[in-house]
């Protein structure tokens, strides 16, 4: 591999769906029929669509981007076999991908969850001979909370690994129709997703039984940067038995700078968890219906941060996080 620019902006939430995986998930009834693709951006693995991609890129100053399934796009499928057939495809496309340019992308495993033996197989699979540098895991697998006993076992494994955790919301609202009846699943719930897997890691003590694991919760983590004093003054008292303050646990996990340009959240996550545990992050493409790529981390520069800080989140984080440096 050629050595990287210390500048370089590393894309640690960036999504990318080839045709053949969107028809897999669609067959398996993870989504609706054509709801796998995110029509009118640079999403499938189109060759236009991968030059565009990398166009973009360099516009941005994005040197790589590690690749994972949007909301409701993991392959969560009931049905085993369904389920398998959709990982392994998708895993095995996103790693041509960065055979084709292994300087420009890496990717997460996806696994077919619920099914825990299998979804062992393929964590494997993906990072001892697909060469991926860790797991995506959706906040939820048919409204169960990825923290919930049923997926310890994939904790186990990488925690003896050593391994890394991409969290991302399925879009579900969290199952409360009060976010869900107003259409708020995107808008308000991602966040609210967020916030719940952090709180869920921290109530089942996660952190604590497993502590080789590296966790990074998207989306500047949702309401946690706002509640950390909060937690600790009331969360403790019906959490017994929590081997820290939630608030120094909340400051062990990494989070994304996904913000939609939101200076006000980006200054509170700061003062909350620091600048070496936020690292770059896009939602691509999502965020390209509202701003540019290149805006996603433009704007980080104007929030009035101390440059050094600056620097550390958008060129320093993520290489240390990643251990790509």
């Amino acid at each position: 591999m050629q050595e990287r620019s210390q500048a370089m902006i590393i894309d640690v939430h960036a999504h990318y769906h080839p045709r053949a995986y969107n028809e897999a998930i669609e067959r398996a009834g993870v989504v609706r029929p054509g709801g796998a693709s995110m029509a009118g951006h640079p999403d499938t693995d189109d060759e236009d669509h991968i030059q565009k991609r990398l166009e973009l890129m360099a516009q941005a100053g994005v040197g790589l981007q590690v690749l994972s399934p949007a909301a409701s796009r993991a392959p969560y499928a009931k049905d085993e076999t369904a389920a398998v057939e959709a990982a392994k495809l998708g895993n095995d496309i996103y790693a041509r991908l960065v055979a084709r340019y292994p300087d420009k992308f890496k990717a997460f495993v996806s696994l077919p969850l619920p099914h825990i033996d299998a979804s062992l197989r393929e964590l494997r699979r993906g990072l001892d001979e697909l060469g991926m540098i860790g797991i995506n895991l959706h906040i939820s697998v048919h409204d169960r909370s990825v923290a919930e006993d049923e997926f310890l076992p994939i904790y186990e494994e990488m925690n003896r690994r050593h391994g890394i955790i991409f969290y991302h919301p399925w879009g579900n609202g969290i199952c409360s129709p009060m976010i869900t009846d107003y259409s708020f699943s995107g808008a308000v719930g991602t966040s609210m997703e967020d916030t719940v897997i952090a709180l869920h890691l921290i109530a089942k003590k996660i952190p604590a039984r497993f502590p080789n694991i590296t966790f990074i919760i998207p989306h500047l983590g949702g309401l946690i940067p706002m509640l950390l004093q909060r937690l600790d003054n009331q969360f403790s008292m019906r959490q017994r038995g929590l081997p820290e303050p939630p608030s120094v646990t909340a400051r062990r996990f990494y989070y994304d700078t996904v913000g939609h340009g939101s200076h006000a959240a980006l200054t509170c996550a700061w003062k909350a968890f620091g600048a070496d545990h936020i690292l770059p992050g896009s939602d691509f493409p999502v965020l390209l219906s509202f701003e540019t790529y290149e805006r996603t981390f433009a704007w980080i520069r104007e929030v009035g941060l101390p440059a050094a800080d600056v620097e550390q989140i958008l060129e320093r984080t993520a290489p240390s996080v990643l251990r790509l440096g």
